[in-house]
């Protein structure tokens, strides 16, 4: 999913870019970085922070809510069932000794989580 989302986001920076007459290079340093990381934005390569998103919104003239236009709905968040069968599955697929190192990390962050 979150593949899709990087390159609707790219997609819809693209486009206003083009818009405004604006290159790669022009909108890279009115955000502070190589127009090569706004190609991979693009092309949704890359990920783009919070940050540097709020930066190229301005850059952009347009709301944060621009690049999120389109898509659908989040997808809704696991159960803590889902959670738990993965956490399972995951832990069994694991090797013998990062298992045992698992199980004492776990332990150790439930005695923290206790004395919290």
């Amino acid at each position: 999913m979150s593949d899709d989302i990087d390159f609707h986001l790219g997609k819809r920076m693209r486009r206003r870019r083009r818009l405004l007459g604006l290159t790669q290079q022009q909108l890279a340093d009115a955000c502070g970085v190589r127009f090569q990381q706004i190609q991979k934005y693009e092309c949704g390569a890359n990920r783009v922070s919070a940050a540097r998103l709020w930066r190229i919104a301005g850059a952009l003239e347009v709301p944060m809510n621009y690049f999120f236009e389109g898509l659908s709905e989040a997808p809704p968040a696991p159960s803590t069932r889902d959670e738990s069968a993965d956490l399972v599955r995951t832990y069994h697929a694991l090797g013998e000794r990062p298992r045992r190192r698992l199980l004492e990390l776990a332990r150790t962050l439930g005695r923290d989580t206790d004395a919290a």
